[in-house]
């Protein structure tokens, strides 16, 4: 199953993504965790000292890598973030993302990827979607089973909407904290993403008291799914001091039981999956790959290609 985690800049999300894979990691499931934010923080919260090779700089290999042999794809240079996969291209496994060359391992066992930060060649030229867009590929060729899990930290905010990738998860959970601009976000984000179908949940952070959670519950109503209390914990764990799991708080950590649960209860929709899969390589070949690579795209879209294992 894939799973994002979203919310305004400073909710915490990339807190609770590396949370939710240390949670999974350590009730033995295999996970994938990857930083998609322009901010990489997330090697640092789950206790590595280093980040990833950047995916967002290995582009044209994981292209190479992934058109196989692909008649509608001659060449790396053919493809862009959103290229479905068709007959003949290589499509991924979980074990093949996990082994992916450019990852890390943490202590706890979570196997992380990471798009990749700005570069002093990037300033003022170029926007971070050029670095998802490995990110954005990698999913789009994963054929990942049941009790395998994928966990992404999402860019802030409504910019997930910037590409297609808000689209790829089975699950996407909201992160808010319990204050007006909290909430704002988690409308603005339900707004946009109902027209594609996304399953949203919001899960509620650095909750107080009762007060907080009935804020959250007035503005979140039935999408509320659960809450952080703040946590002395998590607070040790963002200074750098010695965390782990079982120093969570028994109702954080059940919060992240919780998660799981809603993640397993999912049913995966792969006739879903490959609609938009379709719908956003038509709408960025249109928009603007047409014109740039002189070439009609909507040609590599394979219409006896079946998503799914």
């Amino acid at each position: 199953m894939r799973v994002a985690f979203v919310g305004k800049g400073g909710s915490g999300k990339t807190t609770l993504s590396a949370l939710f894979a240390r949670h999974l990691a350590h009730q033995g499931a295999p996970v994938v965790a990857i930083d998609a934010d322009i901010n990489q923080h997330l090697a640092l919260v789950l206790g590595l000292d280093r980040q990833p090779e950047p995916l967002g700089e290995h582009l044209t290999e994981i292209k190479e890598r992934l058109r196989g042999d692909n008649p509608r794809i001659p060449s790396a240079a053919d493809m862009i973030k959103t290229t479905p996969p068709g007959r003949g291209s290589r499509l991924l496994s979980f074990d093949d993302l996990a082994a992916d060359p450019y990852g890390l391992t943490t202590p706890d066992g979570v196997r992380l990827l990471a798009a990749g930060a700005f570069n002093a060649d990037d300033l003022g030229v170029a926007c971070y979607h050029s670095k998802i867009g490995a990110v954005e590929l990698l999913l789009n060729h994963l054929v990942d089973g049941p009790g395998e899990y994928v966990v992404v930290d999402m860019t802030a905010g409504a910019d997930s909407f910037a590409s297609g990738l808000f689209t790829r998860f089975d699950l996407t959970f909201l992160v808010a904290e319990p204050t007006r601009q909290g909430v704002s976000v988690y409308r603005q984000y339900l707004e946009h993403a109902a027209a594609y179908d996304v399953a949203v949940a919001v899960v509620g952070n650095k909750v107080h008291g009762p007060g907080d959670v009935e804020f959250l519950r007035a503005h979140a109503g039935g999408d509320l799914l659960g809450w952080m209390e703040h946590s002395p914990a998590v607070r040790a764990m963002e200074q750098g001091r010695h965390f782990t799991l079982d120093d969570l708080e028994p109702a954080n950590a059940d919060v992240l039981s919780l998660l799981r649960k809603s993640v397993d209860e999912r049913e995966k929709d792969w006739a879903r999956f490959g609609r938009q899969t379709v719908e956003f390589h038509l709408r960025n070949a249109r928009a603007w790959a047409d014109e740039r690579l002189g070439r009609d795209l909507a040609d590599q879209v394979d219409p006896d290609f079946v998503y799914g294992p």
